[in-house]
């Protein structure tokens, strides 16, 4: 065929349809008018003479051929806010975007001390931060929606071979505890002294409460024998929930460093223990990195890293350069949060 039976604007309007479910909510997120949104649609399947949605139900349902040309549709957006990036780069920072995806809890504590940071020295470039779960970050660097990301979980298999990942930090997890307590008045406490706590935890169907359990399995704490007697829903709330003396519990270092400086939270220190898990730095070597990706991963990662971390690391894996040997901290299986 000599001309595209579609448009760009047709192609966000499909998106936009397949993420809302309606075509009043998608007209609405881009802002146009809900007939417009329609005729868009009708002009398209008459250009590609095919039905692409189901009309019949509440909720717009995209047929086999939507979804194909979705599946395609999103690839070719992909690539074009790519390439819109890649010429904003020309300016040298004096604007551009940098997106950067984090799981949960990196998302939450680590990645906005880095992105202050950043923004300071470069004010004039847009930063994004996308938390969502391990996977989904994954996929999302992946495909070119995220420049990097730094994760606490297990990357997807199929990824595998699409993805750089690399062990960037190590991530303590603390136990926590009431200040007036009376193991707080204890310099450290003994293994067998968990068993007589009652925890506060995180669900057990979710990701990051199965990571903490498996770090400390790996730590011959039989996660079995811990009395969790409340499940909530949020760090943030199971910190509060500890300090107002409800029970203890495990949480990241980086969670709590404004507590900790308070005073209103205890880290209890284990005979013979350092419960610890490993960050991952991830990015896609064959997508197009931006400057401003680059002044980050140079000028930032470096001060959160661990030590031995250095950016000989970095450049060799944007090379697609296959190391044998890393001089940084031994990883651990996890599988995220």
């Amino acid at each position: 065929m000599s001309d595209l039976p579609f448009t760009l604007d047709q192609l966000r309007i499909l998106k936009a349809i397949a993420v809302e479910g309606s075509f009043k909510r998608a007209a609405d997120s881009l802002y146009v008018s809900q007939p417009a949104v329609s005729l868009q649609v009708q002009n398209l399947e008459r250009q590609l003479d095919v039905p692409l949605f189901d009309r019949g139900g509440r909720r717009a349902q995209l047929t086999e051929a939507g979804h194909l040309l979705l599946n395609y549709g999103e690839k070719i957006l992909s690539l074009c806010q790519e390439t819109c990036r890649a010429i904003e780069d020309l300016q040298n920072l004096q604007g551009g975007t940098l997106i950067v995806g984090a799981s949960q809890t990196t998302g939450t504590y680590l990645l906005p001390r880095m992105i202050g940071m950043f923004r300071q020295k470069y004010p004039d470039v847009a930063v994004q931060l996308h938390v969502h779960s391990t996977r989904r970050t994954a996929w999302s660097v992946a495909n070119g929606q995220v420049d990097l990301a730094i994760i606490g979980g297990e990357i997807p298999g199929e990824l595998s071979e699409s993805l750089e990942v690399i062990p960037y930090a190590e991530d303590e997890l603390a136990l926590i505890l009431p200040v007036f307590h009376p193991f707080a008045k204890l310099e450290k406490i003994q293994k067998e002294d968990l068993y007589k706590l009652q925890f506060i935890a995180l669900d057990s169907q979710s990701t990051i409460r199965k990571v903490i359990d498996q770090v400390l399995a790996r730590c011959e704490i039989d996660t079995r024998r811990l009395k969790v007697e409340m499940e909530l829903n949020s760090i943030e709330a199971i910190k509060n929930a500890v300090q107002s003396g409800l029970g203890a519990a495990f949480v990241s270092t980086s969670a709590i460093a404004k507590e900790l400086q308070m005073g209103v939270l205890h880290f209890a220190n284990i005979e013979g223990v350092v419960v610890k898990r490993t960050l991952w730095l991830i990015f896609n070597p064959n997508r197009y990195r931006s400057k401003a990706a680059e002044a980050f991963s140079q000028e930032i990662l470096p001060q959160f890293a661990n030590p031995g971390w250095n950016q000989d690391v970095l450049k060799l894996a944007q090379k697609n350069i296959v190391l044998t040997t890393l001089e940084i901290a031994t990883p651990i299986s996890s599988s995220e949060e």
